[in-house]
């Protein structure tokens, strides 16, 4: 028997265990439980406890004595059901709790960096400029490298479409190797203006520019990476070199 999705709806593998058992079994009291789910004793009745408590399992006593039984396997949904409601309750609750949280991280860091690992990891920075950025706000980077792979192209069209949702504007730099035509694809897009650099530099990153943050990638290698730096004078000076490129770039 297949018992992933016991596991994936959150039983422990002991309540798996003894749950199966009494599945087998029927109405039992302890010592066939402990027999046949390989339980030991110290916690089964923890573990009887849990599952009464999630629906999975009931009893009834006879003569001071507890028979415990499954309940019908159709009680697996209800229990699941139950698990959704709580889970997208508690989901309203961190959502009207981030707004503070956020306010809170404001007053108590002025600066901050991260690191983020493998093309998910260089992904979810590279989607936080959209809790900072507003109507109006823009957001550069240089240093992109003339070749992507296909999927980085069709992730960064997919985006761009938020940007110019929010009427955020984006000005790019590539490598000079970059051919023509991935420049006039990009300044078709609305908002968006891409040059060359000026300069022959390759180099395996790319840094891009929003606000107060700097974030540095090497989307290339065995583990990819990117670092996140939140400070005020560092993202100014990043900007600067950016501002001094666009400048003289073609």
């Amino acid at each position: 028997m297949n018992i992933q999705p016991l596991r994936q709806a959150g039983l422990t593998e002991g309540e798996i265990k003894v749950y199966l058992a009494l599945i087998k079994i029927g109405s039992s009291t302890i010592g066939p439980i402990l027999d046949e789910s390989k339980i030991t004793k110290s916690i089964i009745y923890r573990i009887l406890d849990k599952l009464i408590e999630k629906g999975l399992v009931s009893y009834i006593t006879k003569q001071k004595t507890k028979y415990f039984q499954a309940s019908q396997p159709n009680r697996l949904i209800d229990y699941l059901n139950k698990k959704d409601k709580e889970l997208q309750e508690n989901k309203k609750k961190i959502q009207d709790l981030i707004p503070q949280l956020l306010s809170q991280k404001k007053l108590t860091k002025k600066s901050e960096a991260n690191i983020y690992e493998g093309f998910k990891g260089i992904m979810t920075a590279y989607e936080n400029r959209y809790q900072k950025l507003k109507k109006g706000d823009e957001v550069v980077i240089y240093g992109l490298p003339a070749e992507q792979p296909g999927f980085h192209h069709a992730y960064w069209k997919k985006h761009h479409k938020l940007l110019v949702k929010s009427r955020i504007k984006c000005r790019m730099l590539y490598n000079q190797e970059v051919s023509n035509e991935i420049i006039k694809n990009r300044n078709n897009y609305q908002g968006c203006e891409a040059k060359k650099m000026p300069y022959k530099l390759e180099t395996p990153s790319w840094v891009m520019i929003y606000k107060d943050v700097t974030l540095v990638a090497i989307p290339q290698g065995a583990m990819p990476l990117a670092f996140e730096i939140t400070n005020q004078e560092i993202a100014n000076s990043f900007k600067n070199y950016f501002e001094a490129f666009w400048k003289i770039a073609k």
